[in-house]
């Protein structure tokens, strides 16, 4: 029996598109030598490898498309060809694998079936805001989405404010880009004047944007950043 192969996870970067001051040089090498991938989008991902400069032809990869429309009964037969010794990747449309991002149930069923996972080194929103922002670094959480239905929402932002206070914990979380403006909009009301609220926006791109402030002093800014259609990282501490 051939020895089996492992599932090496991607990252690509936030929207820049030089990967090379992104990504190290060292996941490029790997990535070459994989042609068996699994992606969100296949058009993202036939980009990227060629950017990677994957030697390969493009089209003659093995892509299996894993997103929220992907029957999670077909999943498992993604690592078939791990068994057989084929070295798999599991590559993100933006960031790393895994973290608010698909592929936690592809990584479950590597580990419950004695595959080695490899996690190649990339770029974290997550990580990189809460480096930025000043808050802390040894308790926080990352909570994804709040409610989108607003009262449920200021509910959802009072309770993660307590917890800033009562244990202490930063406290992050995101939205759809098109209603950043109005999620900046529901802390700066919900919020008491002295917590502190961290915008982290379009990380490591040239239009970057991560600022600090109470929220009594985000209230004064005459102009405030706009958010629209960016990707955004919310973060709250004390």
């Amino acid at each position: 029996m051939a020895n089996k192969g492992k599932l090496y996870l991607i990252p690509n970067t936030l929207g820049s598109e030089d990967l090379n001051t992104i990504l190290p040089q060292g996941n490029f090498s790997i990535i070459k030598s994989i042609d068996t991938f699994i992606v969100e989008d296949l058009r993202t991902a036939r980009r990227f490898l060629s950017k990677a400069g994957h030697s390969g032809n493009i089209d003659k990869l093995e892509f299996f498309v894993l997103n929220e429309h992907t029957n999670t009964n077909e999943i498992s037969d993604y690592l078939k060809a791990i068994k057989q010794g084929k070295n798999i990747g599991l590559l993100s449309d933006a960031g790393v694998p895994c973290v608010a991002d698909p592929g936690a149930d592809i990584v479950s069923i590597a580990q419950n079936q004695d595959i080695k996972v490899v996690p190649l080194v990339g770029p974290s929103s997550i990580l990189m805001g809460l480096m930025a922002s000043g808050f802390n670094g040894q308790n926080f959480a990352f909570v994804g989405y709040l409610p989108r239905e607003q009262v449920e929402r200021n509910k959802r932002i009072k309770v993660l404010e307590n917890r800033v206070y009562k244990e202490d914990q930063t406290q992050l979380f995101i939205e759809t880009p098109y209603r950043n403006n109005h999620m900046l909009e529901s802390l700066l009301n919900q919020c008491n004047p002295e917590t502190k609220i961290c915008v982290a926006c379009d990380i490591s791109l040239d239009s970057e944007y991560i600022v600090t402030h109470k929220v009594k002093d985000w209230k004064r800014l005459k102009a405030k950043p706009n958010l629209k259609k960016r990707n955004t990282l919310f973060l709250l501490y004390k």
